[in-house]
């Protein structure tokens, strides 16, 4: 039964919230415009945001760890990205043509991507994952991906299912079950499963996977995992495609790929590289991307190209929130003053709540954290989970009394965070954030201590 006081709580401080989520569900299937956003009784409802913080539209003040679904490495109305767009505004929203902006912002790409001999860009996340596999099995002349259980790629049929059900690959709703069978799930961090599945499989065109771990390290990938798969899909002649949706830009300038030492064939981008925009992106070899490209030779088009549309591709505004963006965090300060604050998040969260005596554990990598609610209360430290010794169905509930309350009670002291649970930190998150953050932990405990279900 889920915590009454921390729901009450969350009603009396959210009205205006309960007043927006009745109009919403009359318009919107479910009442929200994204799944993530669903809350029970109702979802928050913001009126504007700045920096690391955000306010609902009863005023109430809040430390922000979505930051647009991950897309705001720099926080929210980052001054030089907010005049790029009001400039690039007065100039027109869109062109339906092609513009030097376009060009600049894939040679920014070029330039921080070590697999982006050329790039494509698209509307969004799933969009460059749909045309990466696309592209993939193109290329190939082979039908099958292969792909990580838990690791999400996006809504579209080749990859709506084994996130969080039908891990055994059968079709959700929706879904053609002939579309479902031609991409295999392999368990992660398993190497010699992934060589099995290659060896039985002789139709595989790629290997796709979110670098770090399903998402954002949620699921860790153990150490040298990523350079495994490389060096076994490269022997295999299978292509490899980094999911970099989340990673992309965050843990480094040029991606999980530059961390990690790992050079992909294709990668795909969204969020940060739009800056805070809607827009994604396809990188990779440029005799895979040349797939798209238009030959004099007709049957070739016909037989073996790719055509690619997109009404809002390389937007004008997107494109110069996504430069102004990518020319910040070149020089990876941002990204360190981010990793910076998540570490000292991380560390000070695990202190506070082994001195409350709660089992939960905070870990995470890079600028991320993940609240792993320990139901079986074990003894388990943050490098446990990075090194798989905790299933990876204990790692990602999603769903569930614990996670709700903590949803709940976190939003009641005053901090928002992914439903998983967990968060991006952003450059611009400080000490006073940390300390609001603390703080609205404490506020959950204390309301939680006598009722919380673990």
């Amino acid at each position: 039964m889920r915590n009454s006081a921390i729901v009450s709580a969350y009603k009396q401080k959210t009205p205006g919230s309960a007043r927006l989520s009745a109009r919403a569900r009359e318009v919107f299937p479910g009442g929200v415009t994204h799944d993530t956003r669903l809350l029970d009784p109702y979802p928050l409802a913001i009126a504007r945001a700045k920096g690391a913080r955000k306010w609902d539209v009863d005023g109430n003040e809040y430390v922000d760890y979505i930051g647009g679904h991950g897309a705001l490495l720099l926080g929210h109305a980052h001054p030089a990205v907010s005049q790029a767009i009001s400039e690039q505004l007065a100039k027109g929203t869109h062109y339906g043509a092609a513009h030097e902006l376009e060009v600049e912002w894939g040679e920014q790409v070029k330039r921080l991507v070590p697999c982006a001999q050329k790039v494509r860009f698209t509307g969004s996340g799933t969009e460059s994952t749909l045309l990466a596999i696309r592209l993939a099995r193109a290329f190939m002349e082979k039908n099958r991906i292969v792909r990580f259980a838990g690791h999400f790629h996006g809504w579209h049929d080749q990859v709506a299912f084994g996130v969080t059900s039908h891990f055994d690959g059968s079709a959700p709703p929706g879904v053609l079950p002939g579309v479902a069978e031609q991409a295999a799930i392999c368990p992660p961090n398993d190497i010699a499963a992934l060589e099995r599945m290659l060896d039985q499989f002789d139709d595989v065109a790629a290997v796709i996977m979110e670098p770090t771990g399903a998402t954002f390290g949620l699921v860790p990938l153990v150490e040298g995992f990523a350079k495994q798969v490389r060096e076994l899909t490269a022997r295999k002649g299978v292509l490899l495609i980094f999911d970099e949706v989340i990673t992309g830009f965050r843990v480094a300038p040029g991606g999980a790929q530059q961390l990690l030492g790992v050079t992909p064939d294709l990668a795909t981008f969204a969020k940060i590289l739009a800056g805070g925009l809607p827009g994604g992106a396809v990188a990779g070899r440029a005799d895979l991307m040349d797939t798209i490209t238009p030959r004099a030779d007709r049957e070739w088009n016909l037989r073996h190209r790719v055509p690619h549309q997109g009404t809002f591709n390389a937007n004008p505004l997107t494109a110069a929130a996504g430069l102004a963006t990518l020319r910040l965090i070149e020089d990876g300060r941002a990204i360190a003053d981010a990793d910076r604050a998540a570490a000292g998040l991380r560390d000070r969260l695990n202190d506070m709540l082994k001195r409350q005596g709660f089992p939960w554990v905070v870990y995470g990598a890079s600028s991320g954290f993940h609240v792993f609610l320990n139901p079986r209360e074990r003894d388990v430290t943050p490098a446990d989970i990075a090194a798989g010794r905790v299933p990876s169905d204990e790692l990602k509930p999603l769903t569930g009394p614990a996670v709700h309350d903590l949803r709940c009670g976190l939003i009641v002291g005053g901090m928002d965070l992914f439903p998983w649970p967990g968060g991006c930190v952003s450059a611009v998150h400080g000490e006073a954030e940390i300390e609001a953050t603390v703080r609205a932990f404490q506020t959950c405990l204390e309301l939680a201590r006598d009722q919380v279900a673990v």
